[in-house]
């Protein structure tokens, strides 16, 4: 005969409940965490992109820029005559000239780096034919700046035919051409050097009665 033992009467087997959505909850965060990781990937390339784009922009504007190297630009900027030495003679027998200039020149440098070039000259002509010239030392223009530098021209009709000559004869303009080279090198951030030369091609007028320089053109 059986015996009951104490504490069995009225104990129920209870098996563990089972939530039958909890797969369900699962897999939602699973796939709400890949959404937020992709997100997360997708700002981040974006970030990524933009910065490559900025930095590309930034390396194209530095070298249309600032690593650009342009032509200098040289001219005759003014100039002035020695009163004492204004001789001038437009009899159609003998017409001559001898004048003294002081011409002030200019080298505009562009660049954003220095401009230094080599010694050199101006030659001035009167139709085609030479009738001064000037020594130009070498030097240096700064970055984004004109030099500015003065130069003494003494112009002789010495050399000028005859015929030519009476051009002049009974005029008061002297139609003169002026025009030099400058070879140098554009020297940017200490680091490369590029060379550059430039050219002055300037026609003025002298006018022998006012004794000043008129219609000054540079190209």
């Amino acid at each position: 005969m059986m015996e009951n033992k104490p504490g069995a009467v009225g104990r129920a087997y209870t098996s563990p409940q089972v939530n039958p959505y909890g797969r369900v909850d699962e897999e939602v965060v699973t796939v709400a965490e890949r959404e937020l990781r992709r997100k997360k990937r997708l700002k981040c390339f974006m970030y990524v992109a933009a910065f490559v784009v900025f930095q590309t922009g930034i390396i194209l504007i530095f070298a249309l820029t600032v690593m650009k190297v342009r032509t200098p630009k040289f001219r005759v900027r003014s100039a002035s005559f020695d009163t004492e030495t204004f001789n001038i003679t437009t009899s159609n027998t003998n017409p001559s000239f001898h004048i003294k200039m002081f011409a002030e020149l200019g080298i505009k440098n562009p660049n954003f780096g220095r401009y230094k070039y080599q010694d050199s000259s101006i030659e001035f002509y009167y139709m085609n034919i030479k009738v001064g010239e000037a020594s130009i030392p070498r030097a240096r223009a700064k970055a984004r700046s004109t030099r500015k530098f003065n130069v003494t021209v003494e112009f002789s009709s010495v050399n000028v035919p005859r015929t030519l000559a009476a051009e002049f004869a009974g005029s008061t303009v002297i139609s003169l051409r002026s025009q030099s080279r400058l070879r140098g090198k554009v020297e940017l951030m200490k680091i490369m050097k590029k060379n550059k030369s430039t050219n002055m091609s300037c026609t003025m007028e002298i006018n022998t009665s006012s004794r000043q320089l008129r219609n000054l053109s540079c190209r």
